[in-house]
């Protein structure tokens, strides 16, 4: 009977356990693990299937890495935007929450290295990274939140790539041309994701873009998107329909984002926004796979 009940205690806690982590990086997994996956998945070329995991694992332990970092720093908001997440909803304390935060950074480190050097690389730029975006408080002003955010995506991109690509030391030309170019989607349309989280940004002092200036934020993301559509359709080589639709595509998001305005739809528009992040992200691999298989410059 005893030894029934330890192990029904034991079960009960790595139940908990596992779905504290899970709330950590809830909000993240559409915004962050799916179209990054994608991206390396499309762009490194993938070597072979049984590369997706280790590439999933890899992404999802620095972005959990990433999510305690942040979370540890302002629990205020997280009571406002977020109260699910595991510290305000007093899942995990404080002091133990840093303790893992910390701990996570030699284990994504021994998990890099163990793939490749670059790979190494990737992951201490993406702690460091994190280190500016959350301890020094560069998540503060819009500016360099929009910035240190994309590099840090790039980061995780160049780790996935690596992984899931059959050379660990080296991307080729399509790898490093998708990197730059969601780097800089990432600086330029980052914002999307301000406008639901208004109020718990007002409440601790951040100057996020829909703050300092909400029309201008706003207005900004329909000629954005709309230039990153037509512009990637350029890049990609897409067809006449697929530009239009996805044309059409983020257009719509702009429209929503700028007419409907309430928490609710925020949220839907940024959902919205992910997808057609996912769908950008999925296009190296249309032209890789698609188009240009002969190409120089996918060697």
């Amino acid at each position: 009977m005893q030894t029934s009940a330890f192990a029904q205690s034991a079960s009960d806690t790595l139940c908990g356990f596992i779905l504290t982590i899970f709330l950590f990086v809830k909000s993240d997994i559409k915004t962050t693990l799916i179209p990054i996956t994608i991206l390396c998945v499309s762009s490194a070329p993938l070597c072979t299937p049984d590369r997706i995991f280790p590439v999933v694992w890899w992404i999802f332990l620095h972005l959990l890495q990433f999510d305690t970092s942040n979370q540890i720093q302002d629990v205020e908001e997280d009571a406002k935007n977020k109260p699910v997440r595991p510290l305000p909803a007093g899942r995990i304390s404080l002091r133990h929450a840093t303790i893992l935060r910390w701990g996570l950074v030699p284990a994504c480190w021994i998990i890099s290295v163990l793939h490749s050097g670059p790979v190494l690389f990737s992951s201490v730029a993406l702690v460091l990274f994190t280190i500016l975006y959350n301890e020094l408080q560069a998540s503060r002003h819009w500016l360099t939140k929009n910035i240190v955010t994309a590099i840090g995506f790039a980061s995780f991109e160049v780790g996935g790539m690596l992984i899931a690509g059959c050379d660990t030391l080296r991307m080729d030309a399509v790898g490093c041309l998708s990197v730059a170019i969601s780097t800089a989607v990432f600086a330029t349309t980052i914002h999307t994701q301000d406008f639901k989280d208004e109020a718990g940004d007002r409440l601790i002092g951040r100057t996020t873009l829909p703050i300092v200036s909400p029309q201008a934020g706003r207005a900004s993301i329909l000629p954005l998107l709309a230039m990153w559509s037509i512009a990637l359709s350029f890049v990609w080589q897409l067809t006449w329909a697929a530009t239009i639709l996805l044309l059409c595509f983020s257009s719509l998001i702009g429209v929503r984002f700028l007419l409907l305005r309430s928490r609710m739809a925020d949220q839907t528009s940024f959902l919205l926004y992910n997808m057609w992040l996912s769908v950008v992200h999925m296009l190296p691999g249309y032209w890789r796979y698609l188009r240009y298989q002969d190409d120089p410059l996918i060697t």
